[in-house]
């Protein structure tokens, strides 16, 4: 096999949406992806910021560029078919420059494309000091992501970071201006408790489903997808823990190795060469190969 399957029968998140809430775990790259289909993911969220950390070890402020991001979007797309939500920034640009993004990332496999209405360069949704464009602006992008994308079955999120700006009720506001501009999802980024969590839902669990981002150590209370699912939001994201989690993994690596000179001290935090070959399907792609091998060497005989 050369692509891995969710296995779970649906292709869109709207066939998903209708069964409950979701779990969207933070991918950064193929094997990320393929490690957490693996593991049971029904949807898969690509962000800006993990793909900032991996290939540029850079943090999330706008230095992440359109063709990098569908040059992920391909290379995921080639490996798993999970749905996939991708974090599209600000689209990079203008409401022309959004129409251009979607098309690029629906063609690269994105089933679901996040636009956000900060200024550009953006900041990531948990840092201080961000800027927010126009309401109208954000409006006619969304709209222009609508007008633009192949398939009604690809999702458009309007994601609004005016709570730290304007406030909770601005940001609810412009939540409802998305949503009557066309976005399918809507995501309030950075509620600071439990209760803003709960007038998001209020406010806007009737109008369309919510998305929540947990972040460790952000601005937002930490819960399980659970607990969000049942508090009326749709779609649980922890876009960046695979990246903490292997950037301390990497670093305890690294320092081990330098200290001992050996790999033995990390042995079992780690899978020796025959165990990764098993994760990432080996044996599976080589016989593949080797069944158009032996079968070109049938056609030639039959012909000879």
């Amino acid at each position: 096999m050369t692509r891995e399957d969710s296995g779970r029968g649906d292709s869109t998140i709207t066939a998903r949406l209708s069964r409950g809430a979701i779990l969207a775990p933070g991918i950064c790259d193929a094997l990320t992806a393929s490690l957490a289909t693996q593991a049971g993911a029904e949807a898969l969220y690509l962000s800006g910021a993990a793909i900032a950390y991996t290939r540029l070890a850079r943090p999330d402020v706008g230095l992440v560029s359109v063709s990098e991001v569908a040059e992920v979007i391909a290379l995921i797309r080639d490996r798993v078919e999970t749905p996939m939500i991708v974090d599209a920034d600000t689209g990079y640009g203008n409401a022309l420059n959004v129409q251009r993004t979607v098309r690029v990332f629906e063609r690269a496999g994105a089933n679901v494309i996040q636009l956000e209405d900060q200024t550009f360069p953006k900041r990531c949704g948990h840092l201080a000091e961000k800027r927010i464009v126009p309401a109208a602006e954000m409006v006619g992008k969304i709209r222009a992501a609508v007008d633009a994308r192949h398939s009604q079955e690809t999702l458009i999120i309007g994601r609004t970071d005016a709570a730290a700006i304007e406030g909770l009720e601005a940001a609810i506001a412009r939540a409802h201006l998305y949503a009557e501009a066309g976005a399918d999802i809507l995501f309030v980024e950075a509620p600071k408790s439990a209760e803003q969590l709960k007038a998001i839902v209020d406010a806007l669990g009737d109008v369309r489903p919510l998305l929540a981002n947990m972040v460790e150590g952000g601005q937002t209370p930490l819960y399980s997808a659970a607990e969000l699912g049942q508090q009326g939001f749709s779609i649980i994201i922890f876009p960046g823990g695979v990246v903490r989690a292997i950037a301390r993994t990497a670093q305890d690596y690294y320092r081990s190795l330098i200290k001992t000179g050996s790999n033995a001290a990390f042995r079992d935090s780690m899978f020796d060469f025959d165990g990764l070959n098993d994760v990432i399907g080996t044996n599976a792609l080589l016989a593949l190969g080797k069944s158009y091998e032996d079968e070109d060497k049938s056609e030639v005989a039959e012909t000879a």
